[in-house]
């Protein structure tokens, strides 16, 4: 029998007490665990120059200060703003928290620490996003 489409997913969208919508368990998370393991969306880069020039209106370029991974002068996203996963919408810690997610050179999201069922998903974005 093929997978359902319920396994190893370990959370969902929910609202957030920190910052609109977060990303929450659903169950038991253990230390080390690749938390968007199997998430395919693809990622583009895209010059920040080409953004500039592109005529954005205000909602569309807010995707890309929402959503962007930015380095170098580029912007890393979804190869469509329709294909935010959950991972797209992880938190930052609340002022004094520590997070409870790190993530790699390959943009893994990795449980920094055993996570509890219902408890929100938070990462710094400075381990992976220029502060814009």
């Amino acid at each position: 029998m093929p997978p359902l489409p319920h396994e190893n997913v370990y959370v969902r969208l929910a609202p957030s007490d920190t910052h609109g919508v977060g990303v929450f368990a659903i169950k038991p998370i253990p230390k080390g665990t690749n938390l968007f393991g199997n998430d395919r969306v693809e990622l583009v880069w895209v010059d920040e120059a080409t953004l500039d020039s592109a005529g954005l209106s205000p909602a569309e370029r807010r995707f890309y200060h929402d959503f962007g991974i930015a380095r170098d002068g580029r912007i890393g996203c979804p190869v469509n703003f329709n294909n935010l996963t959950p991972g797209w919408y992880c938190n930052k810690p609340a002022a004094g928290s520590d997070p409870n997610v790190d993530v790699d050179g390959q943009l893994n999201f990795v449980a920094f620490r055993d996570i509890a069922e219902g408890e929100e998903l938070t990462v710094r974005y400075s381990q992976f996003s220029e502060q814009r």
